[in-house]
């Protein structure tokens, strides 16, 4: 049985990172459009100002434990407690295994799985001294079935799915955990994730991966992404069940998540296959 929340549906308070741009912005307007007190956050508090007449607003670098520690003491300070933790922030290193450093590797896990634990440490003392809560764990299709040049960020999200289950396991039924997996989302995840390959020195052995990336839609999705806003609808369900699943996926990643029960070698075939397959549709312009 799921903990009574400690305010009503129209007294509730999250706090949201990475809210400068796609899924987190659009997360941030559809939780202060349902009456609740959003503290939206981001790297770049400049990239806020859209959102500063619906949510109160502050930097949050989630790789500075004692930032995420401030912040989540400022919302509890004036808020009286803190009811829904959406871990969002989050970047792509686009490259080749053999080709990403150990340091760009470093720098991504602590984004997309230090950073929320930190601030999962940081809300789980306020939110069992209110008997409830939610931490909602924005992960990703890429967190269950990765791709070739995708294996660094998901190898995070895969970490990242196995810190939302064990937590989930550990702090029920007073706290819910949750993840939200989307698949493909049109925002600019594929434009940073092609800044960060600036920085990557490029092997000619890996040169049928980088195709993939350079002429298809492994990035971007094609047809297949939908809207953040999309996404920002599950988070919101998540956030305001009594009872929320410990899963949801959005978009493609409803369907293609099975991927992963095939046996080994046909998942590998069935990857390539699809990136060649989109790489081409998009050549003739179908794509």
């Amino acid at each position: 049985m799921t903990a009574t929340r400690r305010n009503p549906p129209d007294d509730r308070t999250v706090l949201i990172t990475g809210c400068g741009s796609g899924i987190g912005r659009a997360t941030a307007r559809q939780f202060a459009r349902q009456g609740w007190t959003v503290y939206a956050t981001d790297l770049r508090p400049e990239l806020l100002a859209p959102l500063a007449d619906e949510c109160e607003t502050a930097e949050l670098d989630v790789t500075d434990e004692e930032q995420c520690e401030a912040v989540v003491e400022r919302v509890a300070d004036e808020e009286g407690g803190i009811d829904c933790l959406v871990n969002n922030a989050g970047y792509g290193v686009l490259g080749a295994v053999g080709d990403v450093s150990t340091e760009q590797a470093r720098e991504q896990f602590d984004v997309l799985v230090h950073g929320p634990h930190r601030l999962a440490r940081a809300v789980l003392p306020k939110m069992h001294d209110q008997c409830g809560g939610t931490i909602i764990n924005v992960t990703s299709l890429l967190g269950r079935v990765t791709f070739p040049g995708l294996g660094v960020y998901g190898s995070a999200k895969f970490a990242l799915e196995g810190l939302t289950d064990a937590l989930r396991m550990e702090t029920a039924p007073e706290i819910d955990v949750v993840a939200v997996e989307p698949g493909w989302v049109r925002t600019e995840f594929d434009e940073t994730a092609r800044e960060q390959f600036d920085a990557i020195d490029a092997s000619p052995e890996f040169a049928d991966v980088y195709e993939l990336h350079e002429e298809g839609p492994f990035l971007d999705g094609g047809p297949l992404a939908v809207d953040p806003e999309e996404v920002a609808e599950e988070i919101l369900c998540a956030a305001s069940s009594s009872s929320p699943k410990s899963r949801y996926p959005v978009g493609v990643a409803r369907w293609l998540v099975f991927l992963r029960f095939l046996p080994d070698s046909l998942q590998d075939k069935g990857r390539w296959a699809i990136g060649k397959l989109g790489t081409e549709l998009r050549r003739l312009g179908l794509l």
